[in-house]
């Protein structure tokens, strides 16, 4: 089973991050030893002082180079990757997508119904490379700019409705989809170190939403243990 990550800065992460990532795959060693891998175009971290994905400096220098491989970008969104999905799909072999997009269109790019647009190409794209992939999506999930800007707040509950109304439409037995439930406990001054981006407790509480979920709905793998 190959697991490929799509995201934006939440998902590539920046220097001296762990990633949630890097707990899927500690989760996906317990659950699935020998049986997974974890493929992807990229495998670098965002480095701040270059302004460019351009770090290797995991928080886990054990982190194996095999496992860091990812389709993620800082300021990266699904307007970015469904044009990089198809191509990805089709040379790494990738059957399960695990993505975390969003939040970055809904920021800067496209209103949440030019989102849900590029969800549907982003989804037609990977099909057409792999008629029989699968994919986890998490929804928008709780963000700082949403507590103080009402306009962007509601955007980001449209979208997640958006979201969710795509995928039930987009559902089939030969390509399945999962929505992936937010945690309730996420809780941004915690699980979060500048109000967006995932610390360490947030790292865990991402990775256990996509393991949860192909667990729950299709039984891979087990339940997330923090």
């Amino acid at each position: 089973m190959r697991f490929l990550f799509v995201g934006d800065s939440m998902t590539i992460g920046r220097a001296g991050d762990f990633t949630w990532r890097h707990r899927m795959w500690q989760h996906l060693e317990r659950v699935l030893p020998g049986g997974y891998e974890i493929v992807g175009p990229r495998t670098e971290l965002y480095e701040a002082g270059a302004d460019a994905a351009v770090s290797h400096a995991y928080a886990d220098p054990a982190f194996p180079a095999a496992a860091r491989r990812h389709l993620a970008g800082w300021g990266e969104g699904w307007l970015h990757m469904a044009p990089l999905i198809g191509e990805t799909v089709r040379a790494t072999g990738a059957d399960v997508l695990l993505i975390s997009l969003g939040l970055i269109d809904l920021g800067f790019y496209t209103n949440s119904d030019q989102t849900a647009a590029n969800v549907r190409a982003f989804l037609t794209a990977a099909r057409e490379a792999n008629p029989h992939v699968r994919a986890v999506l998490l929804p928008v999930i709780p963000n700082v700019r949403a507590e103080y800007d009402a306009p962007f707040a509601a955007e980001c509950i449209r979208f997640n409705e958006l979201l969710a109304k795509t995928i039930a439409d987009e559902d089939t037995a030969a390509s399945p989809l999962l929505l992936a439930t937010i945690p309730e406990s996420y809780d941004l001054p915690t699980d979060t170190y500048d109000g967006t981006h995932p610390g360490p407790t947030g790292e865990h509480k991402l990775a256990a939403a996509f393991a949860n979920a192909l667990h729950q709905a299709w039984g891979v793998g087990g339940a997330y243990a923090y």
